[in-house]
Parts: structure tokens; C-alpha cells; sequence
């Protein structure tokens, strides 16, 4: 499966975002999907995860109740939907496959696409 993740740009503090990741290749209907971001100068982070339905979810602890992932497993593609951003929140977000959402928030991922880039200014 490739993935491709796209929405990024530069955003004030305060501000929002929805970015999106489409699968291409197969489907990802019984995946789970995650998005992890990399920071300028730190190692890779997990953000966000979802199991195939998006019943069970898993989020980074500092982006709970600002973040939430959803999915559309019709159309191939996983959501990020980012509100209330803040300059911490700067980074090149991936978005990555994995056997479980346990699995992703523990930083497993099976395949991983291109990122797309976030800068949150003050």
C-alpha cells in the first residue's frame, strides 16, 4: 500500500488544520492507521491512532481534546483534524499502517508515507 499525506501549511497559533492520508494500492479497511510527526531536531513521535473501524483510538497525551483521527475506509483515507495549534505542534507529520492502534501508539508502523509539513507561528 502507498500512502500519501497532504493538508499541511503554515498556520497561527490558535488556528486549524485537517490533514489527510489516501492509501492507494489496496485497501486499508482493516488496518489500523496512525500519524506520527517529527520535530526539527527530535526523533519521530507518535500523535494519533485508530483501529479498522475507529472504535478504539489512541492519542499522544498533549494533543488530547485539540486532535481527533477519523477515517473514511470507503475512500481509502484517514483524517487528522487539528484544532486549538500551537508553535509546539510544528513538525513534518506522517501518517503509517500497523497491525493494531496499540501497536502504532507504541510506535510500530508497517508502511509509512511522505509527510507533510506543519508550522504553527506565535
Amino acid at each position: 500500500v502507498q500512502l500519501q499525506a497532504s493538508g499541511g501549511g503554515l498556520v497561527q497559533a490558535g488556528g486549524s488544520l485537517r490533514l489527510s492520508c489516501a492509501a492507494s494500492g489496496r485497501s486499508i479497511g482493516r488496518d489500523a492507521m496512525g500519524w506520527f510527526r517529527q520535530a526539527p531536531g527530535k526523533e519521530r513521535e507518535f500523535v494519533a491512532s485508530s483501529n479498522w473501524s475507529g472504535g478504539s483510538t489512541y492519542y499522544l497525551e498533549s494533543v488530547k481534546g485539540r486532535f481527533t483521527i477519523s477515517r473514511d475506509n470507503a475512500e481509502g483515507t484517514i483524517y487528522l483534524q487539528m484544532n486549538s495549534l500551537k508553535p509546539e505542534d510544528t513538525a513534518v507529520y506522517y501518517c503509517a499502517t500497523g497491525r493494531s492502534s496499540w501497536d502504532l501508539r507504541s510506535g510500530r508502523g508497517n508502511n509509512w508515507g511522505q509527510g507533510t509539513e506543519v508550522t504553527v507561528s506565535s
